[in-house]
């Protein structure tokens, strides 16, 4: 097991040396100053705190070590040349304060990427600012109330599908807007009748994934898009799920008022251990003025920063957002070019491929095509005492990252699998067989599969100890 970096501190060892000058604290208040004859830091030296955290990172599962099937989250593979042209020089030494005429190249790009992006989604304006998907929500939330409040309308009601991400009603509530929920009908769809229902003069609008958290299309997506519209609403379009659409279609032709990209799951920037992240909003030309500032602009001269903006909700990130992440999109648009589409159709093969393959071994809820992802149900394997999650811990034997479970929450025991465009075949097919391997492993010798993990560098925990009672500190 390997030891916390402070069990491999000893006393007097140092990985750097700044100066061997007494400094002076004059200048500092006592009261912040420590009384203790030593911080309480580790003392290790620079090739043992290499090692130590080199040896921390090999046991951390990545896209580079594994298939990494959640469902929802889309983890592909991102492209090592984004990273490299991100890391440009001309791109990483200027800051956001310099005047527009000193950063012309990166303004340039921000702005091609918003004409990519409003082709790619329809829309007529979009901001780069959202720093990730969740915030691009609350973005587009905040739109929508001010654009009522401008027209002088209280309108307090967003209608959500029960199969919607679980940012949507957060980002909704934290507007100040009532959630209303609707129902899926029994082919995981929105229920038009439930949904003509709850439609009134109060609703501000409509947040819709489409193809939805089940990987399924919203084959009546242009009648929602009139009800909504005729009632006096707006259309919000979680743009998560975007993988599945390119080319193909886009949210303006759906109908949709605004949408939310997340560019780590359909442009293939970094995704995970908390950011950075970027979270464009799309816009149709109604609402372009209520964008946050400010706005990248072409004047015919040059690329400027936008402030003056009349009915803008204002800023909704420091500066300009996440720079980095913008040119790592911006790179990966430009490298696929017209195989943008291609990137959704196999998507899409790939999943209906995996489905087709497990369907007879794991529940499948719903049996029509998929788009990107499928929801299987482990209620067959709980039947045999085995439930999701334990068959979750059982993949991490097999050097694959579980898929995701227990969501969406209207399928019991789910399993949410998203294999993406950027798997093989083999990769895909082994991934299938290991699969069915613990399904049949579940109907012979069940009590097997509940001992997993066991080659993991963390086996198998009491959950709910570990919830309950984290041990999370050091002491000395």
């Amino acid at each position: 097991m390997t030891k916390l970096i402070f069990e491999k501190t000893r006393q007097g060892r140092s990985g750097i040396n700044l100066t061997n000058e007494k400094l002076n604290y004059d200048h500092i208040e006592s009261k912040y100053l420590s009384t203790e004859s030593r911080t309480i830091l580790p003392e290790i030296t620079e090739l043992e705190v290499m090692r130590h955290y080199k040896e921390l990172s090999d046991k951390n599962f990545c896209i580079e070590k594994g298939f990494y099937p959640l469902g929802s989250c889309t983890m592909k593979y991102n492209p090592k040349v984004n990273e490299i042209l991100a890391g440009l020089e001309g791109f990483t030494e200027i800051h956001p304060l310099q005047d527009d005429d000193d950063v012309q190249g990166a303004l340039k790009v921000m702005f091609n990427l918003q004409e990519a992006l409003k082709e790619i989604t329809g829309m007529d304006a979009i901001t780069l600012q959202p720093a990730a998907g969740a915030q691009g929500e609350l973005t587009g939330m905040m739109i929508i109330k001010k654009y009522f409040e401008t027209i002088g309308e209280q309108r307090k009601n967003v209608i959500i599908p029960d199969s919607a991400h679980g940012t949507n009603p957060a980002s909704a509530a934290m507007c100040g807007f009532n959630i209303i929920e609707i129902k899926s009908n029994e082919n995981g769809l929105i229920d038009i009748n439930e949904l003509k229902s709850v439609l009134n003069n109060d609703t501000a609008g409509i947040m819709l994934t489409n193809p939805n958290t089940l990987g399924l299309f919203e084959e009546n997506i242009s009648e929602i898009s009139k009800l909504v519209h005729e009632a006096g609403g707006l259309l919000y379009y979680d743009g998560a799920n975007m993988n599945a659409i390119m080319g193909y279609t886009n949210p303006k032709l759906m109908g949709f008022d605004i949408v939310h990209i997340n560019l780590h799951k359909t442009f293939s920037t970094p995704h995970g251990g908390g950011g950075p992240g970027a979270g464009p909003v799309g816009v149709t030309a109604k609402l372009k003025d209520f964008l946050p500032i400010p706005t990248i602009e072409y004047d015919g001269g040059k690329y400027i920063r936008k402030y003056d903006i009349k009915n803008s909700i204002g800023k909704v990130k420091a500066f300009y957002g996440n720079f980095s992440i913008l040119v790592r999109a911006y790179a990966y648009i430009l490298l696929m070019g017209k195989e943008l589409k291609e990137v959704s159709a196999n998507a899409v093969l790939n999943a209906n491929y995996m489905m087709n393959k497990l369907k007879e071994h794991y529940l499948l809820p719903y049996s029509t095509k998929c788009m990107h992802e499928f929801v299987l149900s482990g209620e067959k394997q709980k039947e045999n005492g085995v439930n999701t999650l334990a068959i979750a811990k059982r993949l991490m034997d097999s050097n694959f990252h579980p898929p995701t479970i227990y969501f969406p929450l209207i399928v019991h025991e789910a399993i949410m699998i998203e294999p993406t465009e950027t798997e093989t075949k083999e990769r895909l097919d082994e991934f299938i067989e290991v699969m069915i391997e613990i399904a049949k492993e579940v109907e012979t010798n069940p009590n097997d599969v509940l001992n997993h993990p066991i080659k993991t560098p963390v086996k198998k925990v009491d959950e709910t100890l570990a919830a309950r009672k984290p041990d999370l500190a050091f002491k000395i």
